[in-house]
């Protein structure tokens, strides 16, 4: 992704922004705009290739900022109709989320004007989160008002903006440490019409959770009452990685009270793999004993480190609901690939199955070195 991305923003890329800001802005000087921002993009990654474009921006636009935002506003296409299927298009406006990030911090009105006109455009989840640092209350009370806006892309920005541990963003810290502030504004958002922006509640929630376990629990218990399918299924996404976890008051919110007596057994095939490949591993669970069973089964495989120790990573399985005598088999395919947010090292690499949080052991898999080439 982060390849196909960083080609995207090429010379052509450039030219199409420097039309729509000359559109805004007659006196803008285009030619130079375009040298300065083509000059050495081919060789700089994602994130640079934005910023690097960006800074000439910057240096092409009025050094007042509201000035600029005005002209940055009116430059911008028509607002997303959809929330769906828009591709790598829409990051036609990362430089401007970076422009209002790094330029903005001291014009707060311009600047939130800019904001709620660029995430029906694009997303300011990145932008907006300066502000949560370095104007919070300010921040803060605008994100409520905005919880109510017609457009739900900005009903999305007061719940993606706020999320403690958004990926690919710097955390908020102090949102880590006290959520309050934030779950006050998903308090308004829990009922929104729009499965986008409850799915961006129920992935603000499980960031919480990861920090404040029994916080989540505790709002997911008190959000369960009277609550619509709707806000169940926030309720169930919010709390998929405490279920990972095997906390017990997240799995009896969920109807998994206590442990289930199923057995599980696995097949690995291959049993024996090279860093690079895979491994399909088969899950048989049966139910031995005189009672009907239902438990969350989840797989753990615990990934060897370069030291030689294992961390075990957890794979969503699925719910099973079994007869007394009945069985089900459940499939994954354990990639072995290399990957900028995991690397693979030989060693024998343990399964277990998670069953309403209780690890069984299933056996293992060896992984050996890469092939040579």
């Amino acid at each position: 992704m982060a390849e196909s991305l960083k080609t995207f923003f090429d010379a052509s890329i450039v030219r199409r922004i420097a039309t729509m800001l000359r559109g805004a802005h007659p006196t803008l000087p285009e030619r130079r705009f375009i040298a300065e921002a083509t000059e050495g993009l081919h060789a700089l990654e994602l994130m640079d290739r934005a910023r690097h474009i960006m800074r000439a921006m910057h240096r092409a636009l009025p050094q007042d900022f509201e000035h600029a935002a005005r002209i940055l506003e009116s430059s911008l296409g028509p607002s997303l109709e959809h929330t769906e299927g828009h591709g790598m298009s829409v990051f036609l406006y990362l430089p401007h989320v970076l422009y209002v990030a790094e330029h903005g911090l001291a014009h707060f009105e311009p600047a939130m004007r800019l904001q709620h006109a660029l995430t029906q455009r694009f997303t300011a989840e990145f932008c907006i989160r300066p502000y949560l640092e370095h104007h919070p209350r300010e921040t803060l009370a605008r994100l409520r008002q905005w919880a109510s806006d017609k457009s739900v892309h900005v009903r999305r920005l007061v719940s993606e903006g706020t999320r403690p541990r958004l990926p690919w963003a710097p955390r908020l810290r102090a949102f880590q440490e006290d959520p309050r502030p934030v779950l006050e504004l998903l308090e308004l958002l829990k009922d929104d019409p729009e499965l986008y922006v409850r799915r961006s509640v129920a992935n603000n929630l499980n960031d919480i959770g990861k920090d404040h376990p029994e916080l989540l629990v505790a709002t997911c218990e008190r959000w369960s009452t009277g609550a619509s399918p709707e806000r169940q299924w926030i309720i169930r996404h919010a709390l998929r990685s405490a279920v990972k976890r095997g906390e017990p008051r997240a799995l009896a919110l969920l109807g998994f009270e206590g442990p289930a007596t199923l057995e599980v057994t696995a097949t690995f095939h291959p049993r024996r793999v090279r860093v690079g490949e895979s491994v399909q591993v088969r899950l048989q669970v049966t139910n031995a004993s005189q009672e009907r069973q239902k438990a969350v089964v989840d797989l753990a495989v615990h990934f060897v480190k370069a030291n030689g120790a294992a961390r075990p990573k957890v794979f969503k399985g699925r719910t099973v609901d079994l007869e007394p005598g009945a069985s089900t088999t459940l499939e994954k395919t354990v990639s072995l690939a290399d990957l900028t947010t995991r690397q693979h090292y030989p060693g024998d690499h343990r399964v277990d199955a998670l069953v309403n949080g209780v690890a069984s052991p299933l056996g293992a898999f060896t992984v050996a070195t890469a092939a040579r080439t």
